[in-house]
């Protein structure tokens, strides 16, 4: 076969970001109801073990099943990937037509907020510190994706780092954002709306609406525009 004949790229019509909304069925409200009034938080996520890994349509919809038992709030359509994990989940508020991708781990803390928006995409293996998270709707996250959203103060130097003080800061992604496979969003960022961030960039600065930003560290290459 000829290397001339095979195509180097092609476009196609998005499928997830143009996902009409709908209602889940009424019995998959009454089993989350159901999950979330016969078991505790504990022993809820000791039930979700049973069916994190599995690939059949059954461990699927019991994933999104517990995943609205125990979140703050949860839209309709959320699909949640084999191994993907989470941490303090009655801290998150989820949107509607959210996927979350194979082995994602979102750790949240007691006392923190995450709020996923409408139509975001979680790509596989990725991570978030989610202790004061928030993604705008339709947000693109690539797999292997990360955030940090804290780190230690390292004072006094006399002590270990990881036994000194653990400081919080808020990430923020704005609607309609695109973070790159494997990219890093450092504590405190605020990423705009519109923006792109690279594959592999390390993001330890704000970057502005509709930029497009790439490197170690991240800097704005240029602004996204119509042609």
């Amino acid at each position: 076969m000829s290397i001339e004949s095979i195509e180097t790229s092609r476009r196609t019509t998005s499928i997830h970001g143009r996902r009409a909304a709908a209602d889940d069925p009424q019995f998959e409200d009454g089993l989350a109801d159901w999950l979330a009034s016969t078991y505790g938080a504990d022993t809820l996520a000791d039930v979700y073990a049973r069916f994190a890994v599995g690939e059949g349509k059954l461990d699927a919809l019991m994933r999104r099943a517990i995943w609205k038992a125990s979140a703050r709030s949860c839209g309709s359509g959320l699909q949640v990937g084999s191994q993907a994990s989470f941490r303090n989940i009655e801290t998150f508020e989820i949107g509607a037509n959210v996927f979350i991708g194979t082995g994602t781990y979102i750790q949240g803390r007691h006392d923190g907020t995450c709020i996923i928006g409408n139509h975001v995409w979680i790509g596989p293996h990725a991570y978030m510190d989610a202790r004061n998270l928030i993604l705008g709707d339709y947000v693109g996250w690539g797999p292997g994706a990360k955030v940090l959203g804290s780190q230690h103060t390292g004072m006094p130097v006399s002590e270990p780092v990881i036994t000194t003080d653990l400081e919080i800061r808020p990430v923020r992604v704005g609607a309609g954002a695109d973070i790159g496979t494997n990219a890093t969003i450092l504590p405190g960022v605020s990423i705009g709306e519109g923006a792109i961030i690279g594959a592999g960039a390390v993001v330890t600065t704000d970057i502005p609406a509709y930029a497009i930003a790439a490197g170690v560290p991240a800097r704005v290459l240029r602004y996204r525009k119509d042609a």
